[in-house]
């Protein structure tokens, strides 16, 4: 249990929030994040929490959670929850339907895919402030020269495919993207390795609401201000 120091005679305490006044990210109408954490609600301990709202085949991007474990609990809908266990080498994707959970330690390389409409998940988190390190940050903030020394590959064609990765996504795909448009029709849609999924369960411009979490701060965008922590 987290020591507070807060001054429970003080005006200011908080016991309650609605978090429909601290929006993180919005996609679109039925693709959007909002927060909990100390500074909305400065009563709380150590825990915070994302509401997380996805339509069919929308993706909470690869990211971790440097100073956070996170309990993914489905309120309604489904949703494919993936993490990549870093002692096993082993990628884990789990179905998860309401009622049920999925847990990430904390750190451990993670995503989350609705699997059919209307899904909402509820992600906790063991610190007051969720840290979050997102893919498309590195993928496009490291230069290609990197990659393409590191791993032995085309310099040409890593710049060329992350390109398109011009901002943080949060959600993907972004909505200005023309992907699965484009798309040969006899190549079915993204489906998660049949080699690695041990299943345990039975699966408009975006706004981003500026800051979460220490040392990972963005400019507020869409009208939008800052994220509060």
């Amino acid at each position: 249990m987290a020591v507070s120091y807060m001054d429970f005679t003080s005006p200011s305490v908080q016991f309650t929030y609605d978090l429909s006044n601290n929006p993180f990210f919005k996609k679109d109408s039925r693709n959007y994040i909002n927060a909990l954490g100390i500074q909305q609600l400065n009563t709380l301990g150590n825990v915070s929490l994302l509401d997380i709202f996805l339509s069919t085949g929308n993706v909470v991007e690869p990211h971790i959670h440097q100073n956070a474990s996170e309990l993914v609990f489905c309120i309604s809908g489904a949703a494919l929850v993936s993490l990549i266990n870093p002692f096993t080498k082993q990628l884990l994707n789990y179905q998860i339907q309401p009622g049920q959970v999925a847990n990430i330690p904390q750190g451990w390389w993670h995503y989350e895919m609705a699997t059919v409409d209307n899904t909402q998940l509820l992600a906790i988190f063991d610190a007051p402030v969720p840290e979050f390190i997102p893919a498309s940050d590195m993928l496009r903030l490291t230069p290609a020269s990197v990659f393409a020394h590191t791993y032995c590959l085309d310099e040409a064609k890593v710049k060329n495919t992350l390109a398109p990765i011009t901002d943080t996504v949060v959600i993907g795909p972004p909505s200005n993207c023309h992907r699965e448009a484009d798309q040969d029709p006899d190549q079915p849609a993204y489906r998660p390795s049949q080699t690695s999924q041990p299943q345990v369960n039975n699966y408009a411009e975006p706004s981003f609401n500026g800051h979460i979490g220490n040392g990972w701060s963005y400019p507020a965008r869409n009208g939008y201000g800052g994220y509060g922590y």
